[in-house]
Protein backbone atom coordinates (compact mmCIF):
# COMPACT_ATOMS: atom_id res chain seq x y z
CA UNK A 1 0.00 0.00 0.00
CA UNK A 2 1.48 3.02 -1.18
CA UNK A 3 1.59 5.73 1.54
CA UNK A 4 2.33 9.49 1.51
CA UNK A 5 2.80 12.16 4.49
CA UNK A 6 3.89 15.50 4.39
CA UNK A 7 4.92 17.57 7.01
CA UNK A 8 7.25 20.80 7.51
CA UNK A 9 4.41 23.27 6.79
CA UNK A 10 4.29 26.20 9.70
CA UNK A 11 3.30 29.98 9.89
CA UNK A 12 6.31 32.26 8.67
CA UNK A 13 6.10 36.10 8.42
CA UNK A 14 6.35 37.12 4.43
CA UNK A 15 9.84 36.91 3.06
CA UNK A 16 10.78 33.74 5.34
CA UNK A 17 11.40 30.15 4.47
CA UNK A 18 10.20 26.77 5.03
CA UNK A 19 11.46 23.58 4.05
CA UNK A 20 8.37 20.59 3.36
CA UNK A 21 9.21 17.02 3.35
CA UNK A 22 6.98 14.48 1.49
CA UNK A 23 7.80 10.67 2.58
CA UNK A 24 6.95 8.13 -0.20
CA UNK A 25 6.66 4.24 1.20
CA UNK A 26 5.31 1.46 -1.19
CA UNK A 27 5.41 0.24 -4.83
CA UNK A 28 7.95 1.10 -6.88
CA UNK A 29 8.21 5.17 -8.72
CA UNK A 30 6.83 5.42 -12.28
CA UNK A 31 8.31 7.82 -14.63
CA UNK A 32 6.72 10.62 -13.39
CA UNK A 33 8.20 10.98 -10.19
CA UNK A 34 6.50 13.40 -7.32
CA UNK A 35 4.33 16.46 -7.45
CA UNK A 36 3.82 19.41 -5.62
CA UNK A 37 0.38 20.75 -5.80
CA UNK A 38 -1.35 23.68 -2.82
CA UNK A 39 -4.89 24.70 -2.77
CA UNK A 40 -5.69 27.95 -1.13
CA UNK A 41 -9.37 28.30 0.28
CA UNK A 42 -11.68 29.38 -2.91
CA UNK A 43 -9.28 28.71 -5.27
CA UNK A 44 -8.73 25.81 -7.71
CA UNK A 45 -5.72 23.28 -6.63
CA UNK A 46 -2.30 24.77 -8.25
CA UNK A 47 0.99 22.66 -9.67
CA UNK A 48 3.81 23.91 -8.40
CA UNK A 49 6.58 21.16 -8.98
CA UNK A 50 7.87 18.07 -10.08
CA UNK A 51 10.50 16.10 -9.98
CA UNK A 52 10.74 12.92 -11.89
CA UNK A 53 12.46 9.59 -11.45
CA UNK A 54 15.78 10.48 -12.92
CA UNK A 55 16.15 13.94 -10.77
CA UNK A 56 14.57 16.33 -13.34
CA UNK A 57 12.56 19.38 -11.95
CA UNK A 58 9.83 21.56 -13.00
CA UNK A 59 8.19 24.63 -11.52
CA UNK A 60 5.39 26.68 -12.29
CA UNK A 61 6.18 30.02 -12.94
CA UNK A 62 4.43 30.99 -9.86
CA UNK A 63 7.12 29.64 -7.76
CA UNK A 64 10.30 29.23 -10.21
CA UNK A 65 13.49 30.94 -8.70
CA UNK A 66 12.02 30.89 -4.85
CA UNK A 67 10.93 27.07 -4.05
CA UNK A 68 13.76 24.51 -5.25
CA UNK A 69 12.71 20.54 -5.27
CA UNK A 70 15.05 17.96 -3.96
CA UNK A 71 15.40 14.66 -2.74
CA UNK A 72 16.85 11.50 -0.48
CA UNK A 73 16.45 8.58 -2.53
CA UNK A 74 17.45 6.57 0.64
CA UNK A 75 15.03 7.77 2.82
CA UNK A 76 12.21 7.81 0.21
CA UNK A 77 11.68 11.64 0.68
CA UNK A 78 11.70 14.81 -1.49
CA UNK A 79 11.95 18.06 0.01
CA UNK A 80 10.30 21.64 -1.33
CA UNK A 81 12.56 24.90 -0.17
CA UNK A 82 10.60 27.32 -0.15
CA UNK A 83 12.62 31.05 0.24
CA UNK A 84 11.04 34.51 -0.27
CA UNK A 85 7.48 33.29 1.10
CA UNK A 86 4.72 35.85 0.49
CA UNK A 87 1.21 36.17 1.58
CA UNK A 88 -0.14 34.21 -2.31
CA UNK A 89 1.97 31.28 -1.15
CA UNK A 90 -0.71 30.37 2.01
CA UNK A 91 -2.30 27.62 1.03
CA UNK A 92 -2.62 23.34 2.01
CA UNK A 93 0.57 22.36 -0.06
CA UNK A 94 0.09 18.46 -1.15
CA UNK A 95 2.31 15.61 -1.96
CA UNK A 96 1.46 13.24 -5.13
CA UNK A 97 3.54 10.88 -6.36
CA UNK A 98 3.42 8.39 -9.42
CA UNK A 99 3.92 4.26 -7.99
CA UNK A 100 3.10 1.35 -9.85
CA UNK A 101 -0.24 -0.15 -8.83
CA UNK A 102 -0.15 -3.76 -9.76
CA UNK A 103 2.19 -5.27 -12.56
CA UNK A 104 1.53 -2.89 -15.51
CA UNK A 105 -0.24 0.46 -14.19
CA UNK A 106 0.64 3.90 -12.60
CA UNK A 107 -1.45 5.78 -10.45
CA UNK A 108 -1.41 8.76 -8.56
CA UNK A 109 -1.26 8.56 -4.85
CA UNK A 110 -1.62 11.97 -2.74
CA UNK A 111 -0.82 12.81 0.76
CA UNK A 112 -3.31 14.68 3.53
CA UNK A 113 -1.77 17.94 3.08
CA UNK A 114 0.02 20.03 5.63
CA UNK A 115 -0.74 23.98 6.33
CA UNK A 116 1.64 26.76 5.20
CA UNK A 117 0.74 30.35 6.33
CA UNK A 118 2.43 33.83 5.40
CA UNK A 119 1.80 36.67 7.17
CA UNK A 120 2.62 40.49 6.03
Amino acid sequence: QVQLAESGGDSVQAGGSLKLSCVVSGSTPCNNGMNWYRQAPGKEREFISNIDITGRTNYAASVRGRFTLSQDNAKNTVYLQMNSLNSEDTAMYYCAAERLRGSDRCRWYWGQGTQVTVSS
